[in-house]
């Protein structure tokens, strides 16, 4: 039964539209973590801190931190293999070119495979960057993100990498939130006009709140 749903297009729809909203509500809780940095190294360190042991004595140290990526993980995976095994069948079912391109469609539904490899490649560099440290600038130190945050902003290339992902994401909500309405049912002909300036306000909050930490960082307001 379930492979059967899988194999379906309305099945694998589904499965992007809720993997896509799973990662759209922790997107929004991490915005407003990150905000913390403006109230300073203290308040930023000890959020980061909580993250670590929220639950405890229940969970063991860093155990819903893990649980927490371990369901984003496999949120991710599951909207970029729905997505590209859609495309594929999108592809063979239409082998050839339309003659006549189609005027009406929006810079963000035409830009959504793009965006989506954009992201999922920021995705490899942000962990590198301020969860490993693999390819951090300045040397990483355990157990200080503040810090760490404002070395990644202090570089030109931190910057620019990380305003066009959240420039990509704000394009892809904005499509993506109206899409995974209407697949789950929620999209109506008296309610779409709410859903897609719903789809534009998170679009252009999350955007701008992402955003925010860089230019923070390259105004002096945090340092």
């Amino acid at each position: 039964m379930a492979r059967t749903v899988w194999n379906s297009s309305v099945g694998k729809k589904t499965v992007m539209a809720v993997s896509g909203l799973i990662m759209l509500l922790y997107l929004v809780v991490h915005m407003i973590g990150n905000l913390k940095i403006f109230f300073g190294a203290g308040e930023f360190n000890d959020y980061a801190h909580w993250l670590r042991v929220v639950g405890e004595p229940f969970m063991h140290y860093e155990w819903t931190l893990w649980l927490v990526r371990i369901v984003l993980v496999v949120a991710v995976v599951a909207h970029a293999t729905s997505a590209y095994q859609l495309s594929r069948r999108d592809i063979r079912a239409r082998p050839s070119k339309y003659v006549h391109k189609k005027p009406r469609a929006s810079y963000a539904t035409r830009t959504m495979r793009w965006g989506g490899i954009i992201l999922g490649l920021f995705i490899v560099w942000h962990v590198l960057d301020l969860t490993t440290g693999t390819v951090h600038a300045g040397g990483f130190q355990e157990g200080r993100p503040y810090q760490n945050v404002v070395d990644t902003f202090s570089t030109w290339y931190g910057n620019v990498i990380y305003v066009v992902a959240m420039l990509a994401l704000g394009l892809h909500i904005r499509h993506g939130f109206w899409s995974a309405a209407q697949t789950l049912g929620a999209g109506s002909r008296t309610r779409d006009r709410a859903l897609k300036a719903t789809a534009n306000i998170l679009a252009l909050l999350l955007t701008a709140g992402f955003i925010a930490v860089p230019v923070g960082v390259m105004t002096g307001l945090v340092s």
